[in-house]
């Protein structure tokens, strides 16, 4: 590997605005949980835990300080504006799998946040020896979708009324996937590891 996206850094969105890109900590609880308790109804309708509950916090903090989780957070002026999330999998026959989950407050979705927070995650997955990453979405989350293709995510399942959101209605999900040392080398490609490590 040729360099790291080293943490902290500034990121520059598409708009010529920035944002600092760190590891979660401990002491983000307040300003996670503002953040998570601000996103509208439908962000939270297809995630496997219910973010916006404090307890789901801190059981979220507790398994960043096991090394279960990496998480890291765009943040401005003290308020967090999205985080990007690596879950290692538990089981050993996956331990060289893991999952990638971004969520971007409504003000900065479309600025390439999403891009910025999946280029940081894919620099720790390499870092704990991550090969894979699997990310899941309904088939309704278009800009979630267009986001990942762009970034060489390849569909690799289809999952038939997989998940039941808060209102009790069935949802198909998608699995996509990508092989971490590709998006290493894709990155080294347009040199985007050495313009952010200096």
């Amino acid at each position: 590997m040729s360099g790291t996206l080293t943490l902290p850094r500034a990121a520059r969105l598409n708009d010529g605005t920035e944002v600092r890109l760190r590891l979660l900590r401990r002491s983000d609880r307040a300003a996670l949980l503002a953040f998570t308790t601000s996103l509208p109804e439908h962000d939270l309708l297809f995630l496997r835990i219910d973010i916006s509950d404090p307890d789901v916090i801190d059981v979220w903090l507790d398994n960043i300080d096991l090394g279960g989780i990496v998480t890291i957070v765009a943040e401005r002026d003290g308020r967090v504006l999205g985080y990007g999330s690596l879950h290692m999998a538990n089981a050993q026959w996956s331990r060289h799998v893991g999952e990638l989950r971004v969520l971007i407050g409504e003000e900065l979705r479309g600025k390439g946040l999403g891009r910025a927070l999946t280029e940081a995650i894919f620099a720790q997955a390499l870092e704990h020896g991550i090969e894979k990453m699997v990310a899941q979405m309904t088939v309704d989350q278009k800009g979630a979708i267009a986001t990942f293709e762009e970034l060489g995510f390849h569909p690799e399942a289809l999952l038939r009324d997989h998940v039941r959101d808060r209102a009790g209605e069935k949802h198909d999900l998608l699995v996509y996937a990508h092989e971490v040392a590709a998006f290493q080398s894709q990155l080294d490609a347009y040199g985007v590891t050495e313009a952010a490590s200096g």
